[in-house]
């Protein structure tokens, strides 16, 4: 990932759950099965300052790796401006491990540039499950919070 939108200031982070719909659910467990051994990476967008996750965009792993993602910087760059343009923010920043638990590694938490943004960790490391957290990374502080799969 790259750094944040200029601007961008976190709001008070209060004991948050994150609702994220069935659909965006399964389609970002979908994605991170698909793409394993790799890890699979991706943004739900949703309106500005609503925290309501809606739009789902799987993005490419530019590492093409199993132990570190990072968007592709056009394809960020174009989401990012399509974003801007429709007045949505990244609601969720998602990606996969694939080998460990569902828990933001330090090269995650260094990485992560939205402070307004639910970090989601999907673990593939068990073939029979899945393992999904989410958690908001607010200068290097990781809190995990509740996830609620909405219908």
């Amino acid at each position: 990932m790259t750094a944040g939108r200029s601007g961008n200031r976190a709001r008070a982070i209060v004991a948050a759950v994150l609702r994220l719909p069935a659909a965006i659910y399964d389609a970002i467990i979908a994605h991170a099965r698909r793409d394993h051994p790799d890890e699979a990476c991706g943004v739900v967008a949703g309106p500005a300052g609503s925290d309501r996750p809606e739009r789902l965009v799987e993005m490419l792993n530019a590492a093409g790796s199993p132990t570190f993602y990072q968007f592709d910087s056009g394809e960020q760059l174009r989401l990012w401006k399509e974003m801007d343009a429709a007045d949505e923010e990244p609601v969720v920043i998602y990606h996969s491990h694939t080998a460990t638990e569902a828990y933001p590694s330090r090269t995650d938490i260094n990485l992560a540039q939205e402070p307004n943004a639910h970090y989601l960790l999907v673990s593939t490391a068990d073939p029979d499950s899945v393992e999904v957290r989410s958690y908001r990374i607010v200068d290097g502080v990781v809190t995990e919070e509740p996830l609620e799969r909405t219908a």
